[in-house]
């Protein structure tokens, strides 16, 4: 995170009247913490020499220094915020930002008999989402099972011939590993198709099912070809049903494009492998990038953009949030890594924010 800019509690007419992120310094104890839109006019109101007896929170002559973070977008106030929340209350920090874990769809790989369930926590496995909701979540994981013979039960396997199964089996909508009713190898051939549904976000089924329906169509093979069209369609719905931002939560990235607190500039805030990079401002002064196109630009600071490593589920929360909301002041772009970043598409996004 960038250095704050900091000032005197009697310097407060020179802070400008900007969206930042502030903390209040007092001699001891935490500091106070908080975001707004117009700052100067915040500070006017925190330290003003009013009637004590006022309900209005009032910190004059308490407060020895003011550090701020200039903030030029929701998602950059959002995320300073968060950073500062953790770094000076870490048992409070859930409360302050009210931020909630996302929802996510967790394949138990290192389960002998794998499932699909729900989660808000990262463990092992491979994990699909974020989804803006549990509910958004169960209706995927629902469609997704409705594709596959995966199982369906939440009990440790005990495979027995004696087994009672459940209704599911019955249906044969479920390869009935509990009775012993296929081998393990051939449930986990079922679960490598569920993992790859899953990595190409619905692709590896949809290629090879608008193939089979083609090549029956082909060979006038009508009531094959209508069946396999609908079945077509419903894979088509199932991935809808992820939304644009869900993917493998270790893969996923992408790019917001945003406002900055300078003028003639933007920032570009990089999602790599699920957790976002230190914001870059792309500079569109007269005087920046002489004999450079923007396209050259913005690949030689994309050349430097490194992740964290591993997802990051407050991240997550946060572009979430962002990503959903009515009051998101720029443009999201996925990719499906950093060595695939669609540089036109972020360019013209780039010019569009500007204009602005």
């Amino acid at each position: 995170m960038i250095e704050p800019r900091v000032a005197l509690p009697s310097e407060t007419d020179s802070i400008p009247d900007a969206p930042a992120v502030f903390l209040l310094w007092a001699g001891d104890g935490a500091p106070y913490l908080a975001r707004t839109a117009l700052l100067r006019r915040r500070l006017r109101r925190l330290l003003s020499d009013r009637d004590r007896v006022s309900r209005v929170l009032n910190l004059r002559g308490v407060v020895e220094r003011v550090e701020y973070w200039p903030a030029g977008s929701q998602l950059a106030s959002t995320l300073i915020h968060l950073e500062l929340a953790r770094r000076y209350f870490p048992e409070d920090w859930p409360r302050i930002t009210r931020l909630r874990p996302p929802a996510l769809l967790r394949l138990t790989l290192d389960n002998p008999f794998p499932r699909l369930m729900i989660t808000t926590k990262m463990g092992r496995g491979l994990y699909f989402g974020p989804f803006p909701s549990r509910a958004a979540a169960e209706r995927y994981e629902a469609g997704v099972l409705d594709l596959f013979q995966m199982r369906r039960c939440e009990e440790n396997l005990a495979p027995s011939p004696d087994h009672p199964g459940c209704i599911y089996g019955e249906m044969n909508r479920c390869l009935r590993p509990c009775q012993q009713a296929v081998s393990l190898d051939e449930y986990r051939g079922e679960t490598a198709r569920v993992e790859q549904f899953l990595r190409t976000r619905g692709a590896s089924l949809a290629e090879s099912a608008e193939t089979a329906r083609d090549r029956a169509s082909f060979e006038m093979n009508f009531e094959e070809a209508e069946r396999l069209h609908q079945r077509t369609l419903r894979i088509r719905e199932v991935r809808d049903l992820a939304g644009s931002l869900a993917g493998v939560v270790d893969l996923l990235s992408g790019v917001a494009v945003t406002p900055s607190a300078e003028a003639s500039a933007v920032e570009l805030w990089f999602l790599i492998s699920g957790s976002f990079a230190e914001p870059v401002r792309f500079d569109l002064s007269e005087t920046a990038g002489a004999g450079q196109s923007m396209d050259q630009r913005l690949r030689e600071l994309a050349g430097g953009i490194r992740g964290s490593g591993a997802p990051n589920l407050e991240h997550l929360a946060v572009l979430l949030r962002w990503h959903g909301s009515s009051w998101r002041d720029g443009e999201w772009i996925g990719f499906d890594s950093i060595e695939k970043i669609p540089y036109r598409r972020i360019v013209n996004a780039i010019g569009r924010v500007a204009r602005r």
